[in-house]
Order: structure tokens, then C-alpha cells, then sequence
């Protein structure tokens, strides 16, 4: 399999008693979405100042397209695109004069600005002034600045915070589209999980600058074998204390929720049938599982 980012025990520190990262190891495929996912505090931006050479990488451990980054500062940005930190957006500018500054820095050709006006979805804002955009514009417009140079490898920081629910679902659908139609490799940072595990093909997970799993979605599926179910009934207290004889992991969530593991999912009507004969009121049971329940379990041990 072909790497386009690769870190080896990679390590940093803001001062001598305080450890950001730990031997971080990462392995992000060519072609792939992934999600650099932790808990605030983790290291992911750091981690991602690291990579775009924000911070310079003193240990020589990280690779971009197979080779050491040093040795590739500043060309190997020709085929790179960050956002990384808040856009840095001329509001009084338009948004196609935003793109030309870019392109004109870079020497890109001015006709590529139309082409990634239409990717995302800005044609017909781009004689307005930026001041004008909405959030969700202001950031594809970002993404925008970041496409010009065709980039294989596109770094994205925490790119829908911020933003409301439409705003959120119409970046993940450009990069699901950069991906698919443009071959773009993704690296994202987010915290929001559930628009992770919706377009995500691998993820890492890191938490206290310790990576604690990386690997494709389906693999951490498997990780976690033991199926989680949650059941509503009468009086929960009551039943926690014969729950937890017999299963794995009984938590009272509620004077009416109660959560435990069974071994598999093929258990859950066996377990079903066996609390309503001994006289439960069920009103619902649900099977707890994806990215959110396994993020959680990950982190928190």
C-alpha cells in the first residue's frame, strides 16, 4: 500500500514538562479520507501544524510522499492544500479577487479559479464581497484557496466548525466529491464524529498525544466485538443489581435506562425474551454501537 503521509515515533513538546505527542506513529493511505480524531487538548492540532511545516519537525520523522519532509520544504507544498487555521479571508474583497490574489502568489493560472468556483459551489457568489458570505461560504471559499493548486494531499482542520447543519453537510459532500471524482487524499481533524464515520474510510484516534487506534472504519467495527445493548423499563434500580450477575458492563443510565454488553448481537433476542418472562416492562431496547461509542471507549481507558 502507498503512503502519502507517514510518521515515524513522532514526538514534540512546548516545554520540557509538558508532552504533546508521544512515538506517534501514522500511516494515511493514498486516495483515502482520513480522520484524525481526540478529545480536545489531544494533540490534533499540533499534529497538523507538524505535518503542513508550521512547526518544524526537529526528529526528521515525518514523511510525505515517501520521502523525509525536510528534505522537500518548500516544493512539496506545490502539491499540497491546508486549512489549517481560520481562513485568512480579504473581506472587502470578492470572493473570485480572494482567488486571484492566491493564484498570483502561487503563479497558477487565472482559469483555474472558475474551475474550483464551480467545484465548490461558489459561481454564483463570486462578484460578491466576502463580508457578505455566510459562515458555510466563507469556509468552501477556504477550501477553495486550498484547491487551486491541485493538490494530491489536502490537510483540513476542524473545516465545519462552526458551522449549522447545512453548512456542515454540504463541506462533507465536497470532500466525499474531491475524493471520489478528484482522487484527492484527505487528512481531517474534527471532532464531530458522526460526519467522521459518514465519510471517513480510515481513522486515528489519539488521546493525551498517544495514538490509540488507526485503521479503517470496518476494522475498528471488529475491534469491538461485544455488542452493547440499551433497554427501557420499569424501575431500573431494581434490575441493575440481577443485570450485573450475569452481564458484562451494567451501568444505571436513569431511573429507567440501563446499558450492558452482550457477547453478540445474535444474544439480543434470546436476552429479550428471558427479561420479559421474568416480568420486565420493556418499552425499548436499542443496540449502541459506531464510531461515537467506540471513540469513547478508546479515550476514556
Amino acid at each position: 500500500m502507498e503512503y502519502l503521509i507517514q510518521t515515524e515515533n513522532l514526538k514534540f513538546k512546548y516545554s520540557k514538562n509538558k508532552t504533546v505527542l508521544n512515538n506517534m506513529s501514522i500511516n494515511v493511505p493514498k486516495g483515502s479520507i482520513y480522520g484524525f480524531l481526540g478529545p480536545n487538548g489531544a494533540g490534533k492540532s499540533t499534529t497538523m501544524r507538524l505535518l503542513t511545516g508550521i512547526i518544524p519537525d526537529d526528529d526528521n520523522a515525518i514523511s510525505l510522499f515517501g520521502k523525509p519532509i525536510q528534505e522537500q520544504l518548500p516544493y512539496a507544498f506545490e502539491k499540497i492544500g491546508a486549512l489549517v487555521e481560520s481562513p485568512a479571508l480579504y473581506l472587502h474583497l470578492t470572493g473570485y479577487d480572494n482567488l486571484k490574489y492566491i493564484a498570483t502568489l502561487r503563479n497558477i493560472e487565472l482559469s483555474k479559479i472558475e474551475e474550483v468556483l464551480e467545484l465548490v459551489d461558489l459561481t454564483h457568489a463570486k462578484k460578491n464581497k466576502v463580508k457578505q458570505y455566510s459562515l458555510g461560504m466563507k469556509q468552501r471559499l477556504a477550501i477553495a484557496m486550498a484547491l487551486l493548486s491541485d493538490p494530491e494531499l489536502l490537510f483540513l482542520d476542524e473545516p465545519v466548525n462552526g458551522l449549522d447543519p447545512n453548512g456542515i453537510v454540504e463541506i462533507r459532500k465536497l470532500l466525499v466529491k474531491l475524493n471520489k471524482e478528484k482522487g484527492v487524499t484527505i487528512f481531517v481533524s474534527s471532532h464531530l464524529l458522526g460526519e467522521i464515520e459518514k465519510m471517513c474510510t480510515h481513522v486515528g484516534i489519539i488521546s493525551k498525544g498517544i495514538l490509540k487506534y488507526e485503521g479503517t472504519m470496518e476494522m475498528l467495527s471488529k475491534k469491538f466485538n461485544k455488542c452493547k445493548i440499551q433497554v427501557t423499563l420499569d424501575d431500573a434500580s431494581t434490575w441493575v443489581e440481577k443485570f450485573t450477575n450475569k452481564y458484562d458492563n451494567v451501568k444505571q443510565e436513569d431511573s429507567q435506562k440501563i446499558t450492558l454488553n452482550l457477547n453478540n448481537v445474535s444474544e439480543v433476542p434470546e436476552f429479550t425474551r428471558q427479561i420479559i418472562q421474568d416480568g420486565a416492562s420493556v418499552y425499548e431496547l436499542k443496540i449502541i454501537e459506531g464510531l461515537e461509542e467506540w471513540f469513547m471507549n478508546l479515550t476514556e481507558n
